[in-house]
């Protein structure tokens, strides 16, 4: 497995990969949700590159960027029992050397849901995405459903700048009382690790969002947002004290 931090060492391998080249873009703190991305490119691609980089412009807040988990020796280590053929762990400086001067802005869905009190959390994504894109030149990027507005905005940019990959969509992966696997959830103390999978019980059973916003404030959650779109149940919320609360999204598809 190649490691590659400069765009030299990346562009080396990209130019020697022969057949169909798989993406799995990632901020690290592997999880089994990013393990199933990484087999689904293993299953269809011929080779497949991941990338580790916590990408400082979606942050909205300081304090939520210093606490995000870091474990890139044990991300190394999974990868490399995974088969994977490439891992792309760059600087803010390789990534940025406009210092973000050019950024790629959405100005409809990003400013609802997740981006509705987050006004530059998806420009950062999209920019971090598309600058990803360009660099390993993948044919399949892997994204997971957990983060439905994400893939869904990744999918637009890649259909609106005429890029040649294809955006792959898989199931959100769970633990085993059903909540929705995420590098946050390192972060969780014990009693709201607790509390956490309630909130997809509630997305699933409410009756309406309003009923699910309800049920979640009673179960001691702060609500963020509830919305159903076109059959898709979409929620964010924080759980724990103020000082350290953890912010929780996940999505349902509603039976009709």
């Amino acid at each position: 497995m190649i490691v590659a931090s400069a765009l030299d060492e990346l562009r080396i391998w990209r130019h020697g990969s022969d057949g169909d080249v798989g993406f799995v873009p990632t901020m690290g703190a592997l999880h089994k949700g990013h393990v199933s991305l990484v087999q689904q490119s293993r299953a269809t691609c011929d080779s497949t590159a991941v990338s580790i980089y916590i990408n400082p412009t979606q942050f909205d807040n300081a304090d939520d960027l210093a606490s995000y988990p870091e474990t890139l020796q044990k991300d190394l280590d999974t990868l490399e029992g995974l088969g994977v053929d490439c891992v792309f762990v760059p600087t803010y400086e390789v990534l940025y050397p406009d210092d973000f001067a050019y950024q790629v802005e959405e100005r409809g869905f990003s400013n609802t849901l997740c981006g509705a009190h987050r006004p530059s959390h998806f420009t950062g994504v999209l920019t971090v995405v598309m600058k990803l894109l360009n660099l390993v030149r993948p044919d399949k990027a892997f994204f997971g459903e957990k983060d439905f507005q994400q893939l869904t905005l990744i999918r637009n940019m890649v259909d609106a700048f005429f890029m040649d990959v294809e955006i792959v969509g898989c199931p959100t992966v769970r633990e085993p009382d059903g909540l929705a696997m995420s590098s946050r959830n390192l972060n969780l103390a014990p009693a709201d690790r607790q509390q956490a999978p309630i909130f997809r019980e509630i997305l699933e059973k409410a009756t309406s969002d309003d009923d699910a916003r309800r049920q979640l404030g009673e179960a001691g959650f702060v609500v963020d947002y509830v919305e159903t779109i076109e059959g898709r149940r979409l929620g964010a919320v924080s759980v724990g004290a103020a000082d350290r609360s953890v912010r929780l999204i996940d999505n349902i598809t509603l039976e009709l």
